[in-house]
């Protein structure tokens, strides 16, 4: 039959739908498997193919990504960061009695000293991974990034003034803005993107397995060994040539070339395929910001516990509970959001938050402290992982770098007010606001991120087939 759109070739509308199909087939993808309808096409072109087989390929590429292993790269760059994070937690739990009793210095060193070390590591995240993207390779600036953290953090055993100290904190915090977005870019390009999610909450695993490792290490050679402060930092050149050393040897570059399929501006990691989408990046970062203001230092729980009757000796333990639950909950948390997507796992994880949040605030007694660290343990894992991964999802990967720095640079931006406003907050009007005014923070940012970010399909888009 002919009509005002030509033959019906096979199904009603004629080349004009069938156009159609093909120009908004992911759309189509989408709708059909969300509500699983099949729709009035009748043809065995590859783009209705592959429409009408959407939900089977979906279930299919769920089912093969869960079987799949993390790939060596990623396990190479897991023990990077577990001994510089090792080498690192040797020292930064020790600093504050450093500079008070063997330098004799007062705290404000100790506020100059963060202040400057997270501004500059901050900044440094965002032009390191733009630069990344610029000269389109990623190992070099995490080479010099972890070098440099690595040469100079033993040194801190041979300072003797305020300014030694402060100087070779802001380095070590330098090293870390450099080679963090690069990093994190690398690690998105070296892995399937179906298991992309796993992959970050891998690495986040091996990170807070070596923040549990530093202080074990570091209170067996104090008090098994009888070594003074001074050595113990000298010390931690071990672990850190052992990082400098993996990092160079057993971690490859992967380089985006313009020219290869995968630098188009169209991001094919995990999110059906769809031109780059600015707009849901910027609503992922606005969300981002909004949760992180209310996501002040962890600090503040450790004095809540002080004040339910927790020893202050028993400070340590608390911190090695939370980063115990991080590990453990970390490589879930990122495969769970490969299985059903990263937007539902952060809000799971931001729900986790709220009510670990409402019950720090509640708690009337010391025992309520141990399984509410544990709690907050699990929406770390349900959270650092999935968030990078959904920042890979959303851009193209020769923009990744970039993509990387304006994440790190909002949540550091963000964070400084964040624990003043809490700091204010807690001594005029008690930890039950400042507590609860982070739970409704995290509830707002929910809210945005809910509405605003658009529901996508976890996993690679389905691949045509041929006709049939």
């Amino acid at each position: 039959r002919r009509g005002k759109y030509g033959p019906a070739d096979g199904y009603p509308g004629g080349p004009v739908i069938r156009g159609w199909i093909r120009r908004y087939r992911d759309v189509l993808y989408r709708y059909h498997f969300l509500y699983n309808k099949s729709g009035p096409f009748r043809t065995t072109t590859e783009e209705s193919y592959s429409f009408r087989r959407g939900r089977e390929y979906h279930r299919e590429s769920m089912v093969n990504n869960q079987g799949k292993k993390l790939p060596r790269q990623v396990k190479a760059l897991g023990l990077v960061s577990f001994f510089n994070d090792t080498a690192s937690e040797m020292i930064y739990p020790l600093l504050p009695a450093f500079v008070s009793s063997v330098l004799g210095l007062g705290p404000q060193v100790l506020g100059i000293m963060e202040g400057i070390a997270e501004a500059a590591a901050s900044l440094l995240k965002y032009f390191s991974g733009w630069w990344s993207d610029r000269i389109r390779k990623r190992k070099p600036l995490a080479v010099i990034g972890y070098s440099l953290s690595s040469a100079l953090r033993p040194f801190m055993g041979l300072a003797m003034r305020a300014w030694h100290v402060v100087l070779l904190r802001a380095f070590d915090r330098v090293g870390k803005g450099i080679r963090t977005s690069p990093r994190d870019a690398l690690l998105a390009a070296s892995v399937d993107p179906g298991i992309r999610g796993k992959a970050f909450g891998f690495h986040r695993a091996m990170d807070h397995a070596g923040a549990v490792a530093g202080p074990v290490i570091a209170l067996v050679l104090l008090s098994g060994f009888g070594l003074n402060l001074r050595t113990l930092f000298l010390l931690t050149a071990v672990p850190a040539l052992v990082t400098v050393v993996l990092i160079m040897c057993a971690v490859r570059e992967i380089p985006v070339s313009p020219e290869s399929p995968s630098a188009d501006d169209t991001c094919t990691a995990g999110t059906g395929g769809e031109p780059y989408d600015r707009r849901a990046f910027g609503i992922f970062l606005v969300s981002m910001v909004l949760f992180t203001l209310g996501n002040s230092t962890d600090i503040f729980l450790v004095l809540h516990a002080h004040e339910l009757g927790v020893p202050v000796s028993l400070a340590p333990v608390i911190w090695i509970v939370l980063h115990l639950s991080k590990t453990a909950c970390a490589t879930p948390g990122g495969a769970l959001s490969d299985r059903i997507g990263r937007k539902k796992t952060i809000l799971l994880g931001w729900g986790v938050y709220s009510v670990s949040y409402a019950g720090f605030a509640s708690a009337d007694a010391a025992w309520q402290i141990w399984p509410l660290f544990a709690l907050y343990g699990l929406f770390y894992g349900l959270t650092e992982g999935p968030e990078k991964a959904l920042t890979a999802d959303l851009v193209p990967p020769r923009h990744c770098g970039r993509a990387f720095g304006l994440y790190h640079l909002s949540v550091g931006i963000a964070a400084l007010p964040a624990s003043v406003v809490a700091g204010y907050a807690w001594k005029y009007y008690g930890a039950y606001a400042a507590l609860g005014l982070g739970a409704l923070l995290a509830a707002i940012a929910a809210a945005v991120l809910a509405v605003g970010l658009p529901s996508r399909a976890p996993g690679p888009p389905p691949s045509p087939s041929p006709k049939q």
